[in-house]
């Protein structure tokens, strides 16, 4: 799927840089369009309205410091530890959820 394809579904909108390549992901289950050099929080956040619920409540999270720092931008791999999406490279057929698995703690 390509980046045009996915404009205007998410909260962040590409304005530039739109000739790098396309790389392809999978945000629970759903295969997704982004672009080489995006991070984690930057793919997801293009084609989705938030990156996570919190797991302490209902709210949808976003990202917050985007540096690092807040934790507030931790995203669950499929078949792997969270990683900070603010500051993790996307990689092609990353496969990510936006909820804790169920056999998380």
């Amino acid at each position: 799927m390509s980046a045009a394809a996915n404009a205007g579904a998410g909260r962040l909108v590409r304005l530039a840089e739109v000739d790098r390549a396309p790389l392809r992901f999978f945000l629970d289950g759903a295969e997704r369009g982004a672009l080489t050099g995006d991070t984690v929080l930057s793919a997801v956040l293009s084609v989705a309205p938030a990156l996570r619920r919190s797991e302490f409540g209902p709210e949808a999270r976003a990202g917050f410091c985007l540096m690092g720092a807040c934790q507030d931008c931790w995203i669950w791999q499929e078949d792997g530890p969270r990683l900070r999406a603010c500051s993790t490279p996307l990689i092609e057929g990353m496969r990510l959820l936006s909820d804790a698995p169920v056999e998380w703690p």
